[in-house]
């Protein structure tokens, strides 16, 4: 029987050759191989080897110290292709000081894009980013000048008289991936993960090309002493296997803590009265995001606002059981975390696997999701991908927006300083922000308002002050809060004119309610 060779971190990272590709699974923190990577970060740093490496990764993986962030050295690093770089600062740098090749894919799609080249598939193709800054005919998903005059590894093809993007396979040498247990003949668990991630299809991948495998694991166990059922990677797949000398540092079930049971579904924890969020303009704008509800609702929860408040407000609200929520790293139910931690949940009532989620949001789509923004155009096209010269890239925000039956933008009418309160059933403006969100012109399209109303989309676009929806004509202002002036707190700050309803309606001041829920449950349509 073919079996890994077990080896230290430093052994592992002696594997690796400069010039070659690494595919890297986890998302956030979770499922981070810290033991390997700090190894090779420590490699590079002594002797200058490896170098040129391109680092594929479907999602952001990194607490803004751990994780990637291990390979943001120049020199190390030549190419980068990834789905979010939000939480790598020093990669941003590097990717924005032009220091490396920056490609930026989809989410869903790259996590996809490696079953599809499992199976020795010409590449991922779909509709997915048809229109945006992925569209080759924009840019490519290049993400600095550097990268423009490289080759494209998006195309557009035609099949049966319909334009879809293909999304090109990728030759990987290496393979890193991180277990739970792993048994003496190289058979990985991965129950302890707060995650499923693409795993089994990314070293299904790497063996394609003739990669290697190495993966990390918390424990070492006797042949045989893991279920088949549990066994997520059998051995014959591993090259090389790692056993964390230091899981509390470096085999971290999550940012925020080593282990705890809730978040591989272990145990169920009741609900706390401090998890009840206080008000703030986060919780107002989540408070009338969620007033497009209806009952048996499956829908989705984004980075930002979104993730920070729609699981808690749920929770307060009582809602649990009349709607579903799901996260695109495959949670199901239960209470999501936000920030840093980004992609776990508690208590949630399935997990299923990274691209097998997207499967659902490509295909039926979800009924509502809830995304952040940063700039929204007249035509209703919006930015979140790429503000000022950090090139944070796209997540799963085009894979879920571009296939959900309606879209809800979550984000404060205007940026950096706004300051507001909420007493007395209205919006005072106590500081305005300083950057204008509504724009003639958007940095980057991540969301194409013109093809969302050409296929009849339902999207509104709801701040603390103002609710606006996406018609055939463009954007229209259908909702104003009682307090903010039309002219100069509106319009005045906005590089366009928008559509104005013939029958403005006064957003409901119950979303303003200090304490407890403020009835949510007997608004759900």
């Amino acid at each position: 029987m073919r079996k890994p060779v077990f080896m230290s971190g430093e052994e592992a990272a002696g594997m690796i050759e400069s010039g070659t590709t690494i595919a890297t699974i986890g998302m956030t923190l979770v499922s981070a191989s810290e033991t390997i990577l700090k190894a090779l970060e420590k490699r590079f740093l002594e002797t200058g080897e490896p170098r040129n490496l391109t680092l594929m990764h479907s999602c952001g993986q990194s607490d803004r110290d751990r994780g990637i962030q291990h390979f943001a050295h120049e020199g190390m690093l030549g190419r980068i292709i990834g789905g979010h770089w939000g939480l790598q600062p020093k990669i941003m740098k590097l990717i924005s000081e032009n220091k490396l090749l920056a490609y930026n894919f989809p989410q869903g799609q790259f996590a996809q894009l490696y079953r599809s080249m499992a199976g020795g598939e010409p590449g991922k193709i779909t509709k997915v980013g048809l229109g945006t800054f992925i569209d080759p005919r924009n840019e490519g998903g290049k993400m600095n000048e550097r990268t423009k005059e490289a080759p494209d590894l998006i195309d557009v093809v035609e099949i049966g008289g319909e334009e879809y993007l293909r999304y090109q396979p990728i030759p990987m040498d290496y393979c890193i991936i991180r277990g739970t247990r792993i048994d003496e003949n190289g058979n990985l668990s991965t129950e302890e993960e707060a995650m499923s991630l693409e795993v089994f299809s990314a070293v299904m991948a790497c063996r394609k090309f003739g990669g290697k495998v190495i993966a990390q694991a918390k424990y070492k166990v006797k042949a045989g002493s893991i279920h088949c059922k549990q066994v997520t990677i059998p051995g014959v797949f591993i090259d090389a296997a790692v056993i964390c000398p230091e899981p509390e540092a470096d085999h971290r079930q999550t940012h925020s803590f080593a282990f705890h049971p809730a978040y591989c579904g272990d145990i169920r924890t009741p609900e706390e009265a401090d998890e009840t969020l206080p008000l703030t303009v986060r919780k107002v704008i989540g408070r009338r995001a969620m007033m497009e509800l209806g009952k048996n609702d499956i829908l989705n929860v984004g980075t930002g606002i979104p993730n920070d408040v729609v699981g808690p407000i749920i929770a307060e609200e009582g809602i649990s059981d009349e709607v579903t929520i799901t996260v695109e790293s495959g949670v199901y139910g239960g209470v999501p975390m936000g920030g840093i931690d980004f992609g776990i949940a508690k208590n949630n009532f399935a997990l299923v696997r990274h691209d097998d989620q997207f499967d659902f949001y490509n295909g039926q789509g979800v009924d509502v999701t809830f995304m952040g923004a940063g700039q929204v155009d007249e035509d209703g096209s919006v930015n979140a991908t790429r503000l000022g010269p950090n090139p944070t890239g796209a997540g799963g925000f085009i894979d879920i927006t571009t296939n959900a039956k309606h879209v809800v933008f979550c984000s404060t009418f205007t940026g950096k300083g706004l300051e507001c309160s909420f007493e007395g059933g209205k919006v005072t403006i106590l500081k305005e922000g300083a950057l204008i969100k509504f724009v003639n012109r958007l940095q980057q399209v991540s969301y194409n308002g013109l093809i969302a109303r050409k296929k009849g989309q339902n999207m509104h676009y709801v701040t603390e002050r103002a609710v606006f929806e996406l018609t055939e004509n463009g954007l229209l202002l259908t909702e104003i809060a009682k307090g903010i002036d039309l002219q100069t707190q509106i319009l005045d700050l906005m590089e366009f004119k928008p559509l104005i309803s013939e029958n403005l309606k006064t957003i409901d001041p119950v979303i303003y309610r200090q304490d407890g829920p403020f009835g949510l449950k007997g608004m759900l349509r």
